[in-house]
Parts: C-alpha cells; structure tokens; sequence
C-alpha cells in the first residue's frame, strides 16, 4: 500500500475514535462506565478533586527561571498524529520531592513504594494567618488543634498545608519575591519533627513553591524530612475544596529511573 493511502487510512480511523468517543461523552457512557458514577470510586468516596496546576512555559518555579518546555513536533494536519517534545525541569508544576532530592543516596521517585501513593489527607488550614503574614508556617499548635478537632493522624497519611497559596499561581504573588527572598508560608522545622517523632504519616504537602517557608535560608524541613525515607508535594492545586479529613490522595507519582522527584498528576476522592 502506498505511504499517503497507509496516512489517509490512519486518518480515517482516528476521526471514527474521535466521533465515537464524542458521542459516549455525550451520552456519559464509554465502555460501561458511567460518568455520574465512576465503578473506580472507593467505598465511601463520591467525588473526585483535582489537585494539580495545569503545567506551562510561565508556571512559577523556586528560582524565578522557566521550568517547563514544550515543542510540537507533529500535526495532524501534516503527519495524521499530533506529538510534543517535552523539556521539564524536575521540580515545576505540581510535582513530588523524592527523598533523594535532599539527601545523597535517597529513595528515588521511581522507587516510592506504591502503597504510598494513596493516602488519608489531612488538611492544616493556616489560610486566615497567611493572608496577614506571608511568612508564616505550620506549628505544633496548628497540629494540636487538627488532632483535637479530627483525632490522631492516620498511619500513611498526607498532611497538606493549606495556605491560600494557590489562588496565587498566575501572578507574581505566587513567589512574592521581594528582590532579596521569597515570602510564602511552609512547615516549620518544630511542626515537622512533631510529624516525625509522633506520627507515621509518610508524606508532606504544601500549596507554595517549597516545604519550607519561602525566607528559609537552611531548608530545615526539607532536610529533616526527605531524608528519612518520606516525600514531600508542592505545588497543591484546590486545598479549598476538600474536607480537613476524610479525603483520600491519589497522588500519579512519575517513574523516571533515578529522579529527584517531578510533577505529578494529583487528585483526591472525597
């Protein structure tokens, strides 16, 4: 058969998908799976959150330098398939801080055991603090007080900060530098060891650029943290929309051979 009948007849089967798979999004069934109730929802959950930035060439990164590239290598209109050549700097976007990422021979990402990528999600809400002081951070007292409203941190857990941060990611105020440091909230070194010494939670998270508040000058949670086999995320999308507790993290860590972490696809069942 020749080259352009082998494309014209790709084409045709790629327009059929398409069509179909409009017309079971339309009808809200593909396969059997209905789309107001979704067989893969755990028992007990019946929503589904997404908690990741959508990435792009001017999304904030920690040291003000673009992160994330992208190049189209194919059309459709030329080559009957469209296709993209990535340049993605580890650490951009919503993405997971692998133990490696701060101490010398760490847990890579591709080696998180999988069982730690589902996890109860505790939510810190320091919000209202952070609208008034941009440097403020996680405390034991703010632990104390979801463990009273909420009662122990469940083993395996994700304890998220939220700060508010988020609602900032499209302008300057997601860094907030200030031509000398950076000012957003993060976990305080005393909240972190708390974390540590009495709980087994296996994962923090934020929804700012680092661990640490944005005027760290020693990344005293980072350090404290990673290097015990843990991970952290930053970078949170909608800490807003689910509960403090009761929420459960899906967190698509990716699985490059050797990384010190990268952006993850996130989302929690509520």
């Amino acid at each position: 058969m020749c080259d352009i009948c082998v494309m014209d007849a790709v084409k045709t089967k790629m327009l059929s998908r398409r069509q179909f798979f409009k017309g079971s999004l339309a009808t809200g069934t593909a396969f059997g799976v209905t789309a107001t109730a979704t067989l893969a929802l755990a028992d007990g959950h019946g929503a589904v959150t997404d908690m990741t930035h959508t990435l792009h060439p001017n999304f904030p990164t920690y040291f003000g330098t673009p992160g994330f590239e992208m190049e189209m290598t194919a059309t459709f209109a030329t080559d009957g398939f469209n296709n993209n050549s990535l340049m993605i700097v580890e650490h951009t976007g919503t993405h997971i801080d692998a133990p490696l990422h701060f101490s010398a021979d760490g847990v890579a990402v591709d080696e998180i055991p999988i069982e730690q990528l589902i996890a109860p999600l505790c939510v810190i809400d320091i919000a209202a603090r952070a609208a008034e002081d941009a440097d403020t951070q996680v405390t034991p007292d703010d632990l104390r007080a979801w463990i009273a409203d909420h009662g122990d941190v469940p083993d395996g857990a994700c304890v998220a900060m939220h700060s508010g941060w988020a609602g900032k990611v499209d302008s300057d105020d997601f860094r907030n530098f200030d031509g000398t440091a950076q000012h957003f909230p993060g976990f305080h070194i005393e909240a972190t060891q708390m974390l540590l010494e009495e709980t087994n939670a296996n994962s923090i998270a934020v929804d700012t650029l680092s661990l640490d508040h944005g005027i760290s000058a020693d990344f005293a949670t980072h350090y404290a943290w990673l290097p015990t086999g843990r991970f952290g995320i930053e970078c949170l999308a909608n800490l807003n929309r689910v509960p403090a507790s009761g929420a459960t993290l899906i967190i698509g860590a990716p699985k490059h051979r050797g990384g010190s972490g990268g952006p993850a696809r996130i989302f929690a069942m509520v």
